[in-house]
């Protein structure tokens, strides 16, 4: 299960990687196209749904890495059981909030799906299929933060906190610029 999860992460932030390289590629293409006096349709909207895979694509993956915003400021100073008690409150208030947003993404997509939503923009399509980019986000990322949750009520320690070690000990300390 975990070589599984651990894929997931991964495979999500590659594909949001994928998507930040698909927007230099229609930009420059449309910049390219504009010089040869053509214009490459939609490209707004394209790079507009590109934009939110892209951001929630890679939130599990971000907070995998310890590289989302947390409470890590308060926490560090205080002795190790407060410390604790206070992470598995944190990290249960955001399992209870990212459990709520996957529920309302999920829910905002299908009610797309069910009333045939089209897109507004050049390109004509159904908007659900942009918004599902959304829902695996969403969806993944509710997946890390359970999977942190539960390593962390079963003594070990969360993979963000993990990844943050690991910088202190190869004296990377790049995330607190």
């Amino acid at each position: 299960m975990r070589r599984f999860l651990d894929r997931l992460y991964a495979a999500s932030g590659s594909l949001a990687s994928i998507c930040l390289a698909s927007i230099a590629v229609v930009m420059l293409a449309q910049a390219g196209m504009r010089e040869f006096g053509m214009l490459l349709r939609g490209a707004d909207d394209i790079v507009a749904w590109l934009c939110a895979a892209a951001a929630f694509l890679a939130l599990g993956h971000t907070f995998r890495k310890g590289e989302l915003v947390r409470v890590g400021l308060l926490l560090e100073h205080l002795p190790p059981r407060p410390r604790r008690a206070l992470e598995i409150a944190a990290l249960g208030l955001t399992l209870v909030f990212v459990g709520y947003m996957a529920y309302a993404v999920v829910s905002f997509v299908h009610d797309s799906w069910k009333f045939n939503e089209v897109a507004q923009g050049l390109i004509r399509i159904p908007i659900w299929i942009p918004q599902l980019s959304a829902v695996i986000g969403v969806l993944i990322l509710f997946i890390a933060v359970l999977d942190d949750f539960v390593r962390l009520l079963d003594g070990g320690t969360p993979a963000y906190q993990a990844a943050e070690d690991e910088r202190r000990v190869s004296k990377d300390f790049s995330e607190s610029l």
